[in-house]
């Protein structure tokens, strides 16, 4: 029987799990995860559940030396290099629609950016990251405004869509190919850590909405400073602009039942929603001093 190992992590990882093993039962050899100390879903520990609940084995990332051979191997939310095995196929998931959006957390980029639409792409591996031929493409309309949270069980819909249907051509025995992708429409996401939380209220009110939705829960939460003191926020509302002749980014301009409205580039935004980052999480309203400045 032809056999696949999976390299899952967060929800998506689950998903495809889960997929799989409806769709191809007994094709899933081993299940290899690793602990996110940037994502708060307990992925981790609910696959780990999962293949004991189904009998698949599971293998922590430190323990990857003795995860055993496979036909093929799938990779899911993955931020690893996977040793390089001539005898397996490699398939890997990526949430855009190549080659739109290649490298790192392209769903954040995509909610930042204000895109109209994400995706999930299932592509051969290749040695430079995103840029294999594409098995496999599930367009997902992203709805406005919407949190990281909605939009990861979004795409994870199409990852379960696609990893079923891959995983019915594997059992089957059909061989994988795909088709190349157009490197005149390609574009890349970068990196990401602790420093890009940081909130920029010079640019535009609806896209610092967009920014805390996209980085907050299962991630660390949009950071800002409050009167010198590191805050994360967590739930914002864009309001109706107003003429300010002598506007500074950051400054509160208004403070109604304790919650602050902010002066942005363009734009006003309230924050319904903020804790301290320095306490254990303080909630930080209702806000009592009008004369606060963000940033």
């Amino acid at each position: 029987m032809t056999t696949l190992n999976l390299y899952a992590m967060t929800a998506k990882g689950l998903a495809v799990f889960d997929a799989l093993c409806a769709a191809v039962p007994g094709v899933m050899r081993a299940v290899i995860s690793a602990r996110d100390p940037g994502t708060r879903d307990g992925s981790y520990d609910a696959l780990a559940a999962a293949c004991a609940q189904r009998g698949v084995s599971f293998f922590d990332r430190s323990q990857v030396d003795a995860v055993p051979p496979a036909a093929y191997a799938m990779a899911v939310g993955w931020r690893w290099i996977i040793p390089d095995r001539p005898d397996t196929t490699l398939v890997v998931f990526h949430d855009s629609l190549l080659p739109r959006h290649r490298g790192f957390n392209p769903l954040v980029t995509a909610l930042i950016e204000g895109d109209a639409r994400a995706g999930v792409t299932a592509l051969l591996a290749t040695a430079e990251y995103d840029r294999g031929d594409i098995l496999a493409q599930v367009a997902v309309p992203l709805p406005r405004p919407i949190r990281i949270a909605e939009a990861i069980d979004l795409v994870a819909a199409g990852y379960a869509e696609i990893a079923a249907d891959i995983g019915a051509r594997i059992a089957a025995g059909q061989r994988l190919s795909g088709v190349p992708q157009d490197e005149r429409a390609a574009s890349y996401s970068l990196w990401r850590d602790d420093a890009d939380y940081e909130m920029d209220w010079a640019g535009p009110a609806d896209r610092l909405r967009d920014f805390v939705y996209a980085v907050g829960p299962p991630y660390a939460g949009a950071r800002t400073r409050m009167n010198g003191v590191p805050v994360r926020v967590w739930d914002v509302a864009v309001e109706p602009d107003v003429a300010v002749a002598n506007r500074a980014p950051g400054k509160v301009i208004f403070l109604r039942g304790g919650r602050p409205t902010v002066v942005c580039g363009t734009g006003l935004l309230r924050i319904d929603a903020m804790t301290r980052d320095d306490d254990g999480g303080t909630n930080c309203l209702p806000l009592r001093r009008f004369r606060t400045r963000f940033g």
